[in-house]
């Protein structure tokens, strides 16, 4: 870690050897599910439509999963901070077999209430007989990846951000490879259509997490002893920490349901747009999702050493290079929005409407970037109700009345333009609330209370 009077570019140069791995790594992870997007959409319209009805249900496992990830980096990190290692050991055996037991128990929870969930969702009854075929394996595969991620968490408390970075390129590999195998067949055989999508995903995820066993298995980052008493000593904070984390990530889901609701009274056509602008939209904000899972542990060690004079200087820098990427990227994705949407539909119709959602959603992802950065730091920097408060403003307050208004007001070209509208409203508003914090006097911060 750097000094607190480390020159900027030392301060710059640090910040990319943590965050590059993760960026090709997220780059990795989320380009196969744009490329699982790509695929479907070439079964036809229908099946692409009943994949992005799956997806506000697969956001709800990922934001129990993330807000489980934050808690694990953050108490880890702290720990390591503080120079209590054995702490950090008996930390890491408890979140890993927790996170595994709840996301279990939630994947069985959605398998069991499906039919009611995607009816209110407004899947008509052919579509949720495509769905059912999906869910199952899309489950187990998002159970082992959940798992996946808890490991990765553990890596990134301790600093090494490289082998999450690898293993999520290698196991995109798996499921690249795998997917038109077993989506169309190869040979006499005629492939599994929309279910082999997900069971390439887990035959990914699977040999992910094997591999990531056998490496923790060769660190000593783990306890067997002293679980129990840790357990009572740590529920606490975890809580405190890890239930705002965990509100704040299952907002999107549910803003995404809303969302979902709101295009499907536009059309099938417009639901499977809306499916790959949502596909295309996680790729593109790959920096900023890297930059989530690389920075808390460094400010949670920082927090923990009371180093409050880097983290002013690491979030400064974290901005600047947000705000310059998605700019740069957005305008440039927004120009080749023809191009782009011809690459990833056949349908002439979903390629126009995925055209006009790009050029106006990705430049806005500049703010957007920055108001996940901010309340990823929160949770890292021991404020977590003001993270969760900024999550729920962002999506309930900014982005989902715009995107409702846009659409009541003007199809499919209001809701892209509302949309992109909340989403820089919500990149300034937690700008302005950074700010003020930062411009307070330096102290090391009381954690909120759950």
């Amino acid at each position: 870690m750097n000094s607190p009077d480390a020159p900027s570019s030392s301060l710059g140069l640090t910040l990319w050897r943590q965050t590059w791995p993760m960026a090709i790594g997220v780059l990795a992870l989320l380009g196969f599910q744009l490329v699982d997007s790509a695929f479907i959409a070439r079964l036809g319209t229908s099946q692409l439509a009943a994949q992005t009805f799956t997806f506000p249900l697969s956001f709800l496992i990922i934001g129990v999963q993330v807000g489980m990830g934050i808690a694990i980096a953050a108490l880890i990190s702290r720990s390591l901070g503080a120079g209590e290692n054995a702490r950090a050991s008996r930390l890491g055996s408890l979140v890993l077999l927790l996170g595994a037991a709840v996301i279990g128990l939630l994947a069985v929870a959605l398998w069991a209430l499906q039919a009611p969930i995607f009816t209110a969702l407004g899947a008509d009854a052919p579509t949720r007989e495509l769905i059912r075929g999906y869910w199952s394996p899309q489950l187990l595969a998002a159970w082992l990846g959940a798992a996946l991620y808890f490991g990765y968490s553990l890596f990134r408390a301790h600093g090494n951000t490289r082998l999450p970075g690898i293993m999520m390129v290698v196991t995109s590999l798996v499921n690249l490879v795998l997917d038109p195998l077993l989506i169309f067949g190869v040979g006499s055989w005629e492939g599994l259509g929309l279910p082999g999508a997900a069971w390439a995903t887990v035959i990914a995820f699977g040999v992910g997490l094997a591999v990531l066993g056998w490496r923790i298995g060769e660190t000593d980052w783990l306890a067997r002893r002293g679980l129990a008493a840790e357990f009572k000593a740590s529920a606490r904070p975890f809580a405190g920490i890890a239930g705002p984390a965990m509100v704040s990530q299952l907002m999107p889901p549910l803003a995404a349901m809303l969302a979902i609701a709101v295009v499907a009274s536009l059309g099938e056509t417009q639901v499977a747009a809306w499916g790959l602008a949502s596909r295309l939209e996680t790729l593109s904000l790959m920096v900023v999702l890297a930059m989530t899972m690389s920075l808390p542990p460094w400010l949670g060690r920082c927090y923990g050493a009371g180093d409050w004079d880097q983290i002013h200087r690491l979030m400064r820098l974290a901005l600047r290079v947000i705000v310059a990427w998605q700019l740069v990227l957005g305008l440039a994705m927004a120009v080749a929005a023809p191009w782009v949407a011809l690459a990833l539909s056949g349908n002439p119709e979903v390629r126009d409407d995925l055209a006009l959602l790009i050029r106006f959603l990705l430049p806005s992802y500049a703010a957007l970037g920055v108001c996940m950065v901010v309340v990823s730091a929160g949770n890292a920097l021991g404020w977590p109700l003001r993270a969760m408060l900024m999550s729920g403003a962002r999506l309930f307050i900014f982005y989902l009345p715009c995107l409702a208004l846009g659409a009541w007001l003007g199809g499919l070209l209001g809701l892209a333009v509302g949309a992109a509208i909340g989403n820089l409203l919500a990149g300034v508003a937690a700008w302005l609330v950074l700010r003020r914090i930062l411009a307070s006097p330096r102290r090391r911060p009381t954690a909120e209370p759950a």
